[in-house]
C-alpha cells in the first residue's frame, strides 16, 4: 500500500519551450499606490545596465502601468511559437495586457479566473528567450493573482514595497506572511516616498511622517533594501514614457540581494 504524504502538489505552469529564465522575482505590496511598478522598473533598468538579460511580466492586469512608463504601445507580435514581448530602449523585455489592447485606455473588466489565466499565459505562451531575471509586477494585496503567481511560477524571492505611512506595519506584515505561507523567500523591503530633499538646503523632509520600516523589518527578520525619496525627475520620466533612461541610485542594496541569487 502506498505511503501517504503531505507534500504539496506541483502546480507550476510549464515555461514556453523557447524560453529560459534563471530567476523569477516578485515585486509585491500589501496596498496600492506605494510605487510598486516604479520599483519594478527601477530594478529592471539597473540590472540591464549591469549586463543582465531582464524582463518584466506585468501581472497587474487591471491596472497596468509598465508599458506607459517605457513608452510602449500595442507592439506585441506572435507566431506558432507564441507571443513575443515588447522591448524597451534599454533592452528590457516587457509583457503586459495593455500591449494587447487596441485602446489602452479601455478598462479590463474581467473576473478572477480570467485574470489568473492571462498571467499563466504570459508565462507559458510568451517567447521570453534567455533571461537572467524576470521581474513580476504584482497587483496589490493578497488576492487571486498574487496567489496564482506564487503557485504557478518558480518564484525565487519577493521584494516588498512600502511607504512610511501609519498603516505600514500591517501592510508589510500581510505581504510578508503571504510569502512565508507560500514558502517564498522575502529578500527584503524597499520603502518608497521616504522623504523629499529641499532643493535649496538639501534637508530631508519626511512628507508622510517618520519612517518605522527599520524596526518593522527587524521584527519580521528581514531587511531594508532601500529608502527612496520623492523625485520629480523620476515621475516626469515615467509620465513621458522615457523611464528606460532612469537609473535609480537608491536601490543598491536590492541589487546586491538580486546578484547574490546567481
Amino acid at each position: 500500500m502506498a505511503k501517504e504524504t503531505n507534500k504539496m502538489p506541483d502546480l507550476h505552469v510549464k515555461l514556453n519551450p523557447d524560453s529560459s529564465i534563471k530567476h523569477v522575482i516578485g515585486i509585491v505590496s500589501g496596498k496600492g499606490g506605494v510605487g510598486k511598478s516604479f520599483v519594478t522598473a527601477s530594478l529592471a533598468n539597473q540590472m540591464a545596465k549591469m549586463g543582465y538579460r531582464v524582463g518584466i511580466l506585468d501581472a497587474d492586469i487591471t491596472g497596468p502601468s509598465i508599458p506607459k512608463m517605457y513608452g510602449l504601445h500595442g507592439s506585441i507580435k506572435g507566431n506558432d511559437s507564441g507571443m513575443y514581448p515588447a522591448e524597451a530602449e534599454n533592452g528590457v523585455k516587457i509583457m503586459s495586457v495593455n500591449l494587447l489592447l487596441q485602446n489602452e485606455e479601455e478598462p479590463v473588466i474581467w473576473r478572477g479566473p480570467i485574470l489568473v489565466n492571462v498571467v499563466k499565459q504570459f508565462w507559458s505562451e510568451v517567447v521570453w528567450g534567455d533571461l537572467d531575471y524576470l521581474f513580476v509586477d504584482m497587483p496589490p494585496g493578497t488576492g487571486d493573482v498574487p496567489l496564482t503567481v506564487f503557485q504557478s511560477l518558480p518564484v525565487d524571492g519577493v521584494i516588498i514595497v512600502s511607504s512610511p505611512q501609519e498603516l505600514v506595519r500591517m501592510i508589510v506584515t500581510k505581504a510578508y506572511k503571504m510569502a512565508h505561507m507560500m514558502a517564498i523567500p522575502v529578500l527584503g523591503v524597499v520603502e518608497n516616498y521616504s522623504y523629499v530633499k529641499c532643493p535649496d538646503c538639501e534637508k530631508k523632509i519626511e512628507v508622510f511622517g517618520q519612517s518605522h520600516i527599520d524596526e518593522i523589518v527587524e521584527d519580521l527578520g528581514t531587511k531594508v533594501l532601500g529608502k527612496m525619496p520623492i523625485r520629480t525627475d523620476y515621475a516626469n520620466a515615467a509620465d513621458a514614457g522615457t523611464f528606460s533612461g532612469v537609473l535609480n541610485e537608491y536601490v543598491d542594496d536590492a541589487l546586491t540581494a538580486l546578484v547574490q541569487l546567481s
